[in-house]
């Protein structure tokens, strides 16, 4: 078993901007954790750090508990997966998974022996005797984690694994990478990956990271925790607008009257008063806030002959507006409302919902489903 410790991790290249900055990280025995981030956060970078692949401009790696900052790749006690599978296209699925431990200078029969289990976990054990042009893009992967699964190592790593394969391939091989993770218990496993939903579904912990200015201003880490955290308490604009598909709606307002658990707040294009239930402790009357609910936060979307909306009563909460636009998925169906000033308000709505194009609709939700987020970008804190 083997945690993860980042202390004050650094990385520039040259005289550019740093890509990472201050990073100070836990990743716990058995924990599976996913860095998560727009290109050019960092995250690959983080990773390779963490394999020795690369090193830090400063600051100190420990894994098991041991500083590794000056360890070489090979032994830190980690396997990694790439993004390309990298299998030595001469070599069958047996040669290819076992050649890291022959070139450890294991025994024949204990490198046949680690094969073979892991093959059987990985549904490879009828595959050994082919080599990687005639396997599917998935069936390559496994043999990529299968290579990393001999080695039997404390800490797997992934760099965005799945990226290769088509939308079908990537969901049965993340189902089997999350069963993997469970039978390996003894090992932690650090992911990652652009999409989100590969972070929500595999994650216990969810590193998401953020580039450009905003780390600059904030730095590289715009919040830790689980899946869910992330989902319901965002703390910043950033995290809410990255973690959720389609992305939560915004709308700019300023704040009219404050409660002692709620703020009310009207609506900038529109009008419209709001009230979020927030603490508005670090909030004033007059200023200057975005409400962000998320598409599928909006629980009806009704069809109504009247142009009036009602003033928010109670926990329930209604905007007025026009259908532009309905995508039917089946499951359910979005539609996207003209707001005022030129934006859109997506709502997620049941499939066999009939809503059409042009007509005006309800758009309703609950106060407590709202978020408030200040000029600056950040959370105003939820009540539990």
């Amino acid at each position: 078993m083997a945690a993860i410790t980042l202390r004050s991790v650094t990385k520039a290249y040259g005289e550019h901007a740093p890509v990472l900055r201050g990073i100070d990280l836990d990743i716990g025995e058995n924990e599976f954790c996913v860095f998560l981030g727009p290109s050019g956060c960092g995250k690959s970078t983080l990773l390779r750090i963490i394999a020795g692949l690369e090193d830090a401009t400063s600051g100190d790696v420990h894994i098991g508990g041991k500083l590794v900052s000056a360890v070489p790749p090979a032994k830190r006690g980690v396997a990694m997966v790439f993004q390309s599978y990298a299998l030595f296209p001469h070599m069958t699925v047996e040669q290819n998974m076992g050649f890291g431990l022959k070139l450890a200078g294991l025994p024949a029969g204990e490198i046949t022996q680690k094969v073979n289990q892991a093959a059987k976990i990985l549904q490879l054990d009828v595959l050994l005797n082919r080599k990687p042009a005639a396997l599917s893009g998935g069936q390559r992967q496994r043999v990529a984690i299968g290579r990393a699964i001999v080695r039997e190592p404390g800490v797997f790593l992934f760099d965005e694994p799945l990226s290769n394969l088509d939308a079908m391939l990537r969901g049965q091989t993340r189902v089997e990478i999350a069963r993997l993770h469970r039978q390996f218990a003894q090992a932690s496993t650090v992911y990652v990956t652009h999409d989100q939903v590969e972070a929500m579904t595999l994650g216990d912990k969810i590193v998401l990271l953020r580039a450009g200015q905003d780390a600059e201003r904030f730095g590289s880490i715009a919040q830790v925790g689980s899946p869910l955290e992330l989902y319901h308490r965002p703390d910043s604009r950033f995290v809410a607008e990255f973690i959720g598909s389609p992305k939560m709606n915004f709308l700019s307002a300023s704040v009219i009257s404050l409660g002692s658990q709620d703020v009310t707040v009207k609506l900038t294009k529109s009008n419209d008063v709001v009230v979020a239930k927030v603490d508005g402790s670090p909030l004033e009357v007059g200023q200057s806030v975005t409400v962000g609910i998320r598409p599928e936060h909006i629980e009806n979307a009704s069809l109504r002959d009247t142009s009036t909306a009602p003033e928010p009563h109670g926990e329930m909460q209604v905007l007025w507006r026009d259908v532009a636009l309905v995508e039917r998925l089946g499951e359910h169906s979005y539609l996207h409302a003209d707001d005022p000033g030129g934006t859109t308000i997506i709502a997620k709505q049941p499939g066999d919902a009939n809503h059409l194009t042009g007509a005006r609709v309800a758009l309703a939700f609950r106060s407590h489903s709202c978020h408030m987020f200040t000029a600056d970008g950040r959370a105003v804190p939820k009540l539990q």
